[in-house]
């Protein structure tokens, strides 16, 4: 899976990563591969929020929000979770 570069969202507060193409996620086997590498997931059935810092969402659609102003912490969080997307 491939995702457009990141970039800050409008209220500045986090960046986004979007899918190309767009497709759909299977959560189940997400959460499940999150959880085996030790990462704290909260399902809310059609996102998953990964805790740490810092904190991700994962939607449905693919994309991923990542909850800090810093694009280098932005990028390393995204880069370490995009190995457990592969393929789902």
């Amino acid at each position: 899976m491939s995702y457009h570069s990141l970039k800050l969202c409008s209220g500045k507060g986090a960046y986004e990563a979007v899918p190309e193409p767009k497709r759909r996620l299977d959560l189940r086997r997400v959460r499940t591969r999150l959880e085996r590498s030790g990462r704290s997931v909260i399902d809310a059935r059609v996102m998953l929020l990964v805790g740490g810092d810092p904190e991700v969402t994962i939607m449905q659609d693919g994309r991923l929000v990542i909850k800090t102003p810093d694009a280098r912490q932005a990028e390393s969080a995204f880069r370490d979770l995009l190995p457990l997307l592969e393929g789902t």
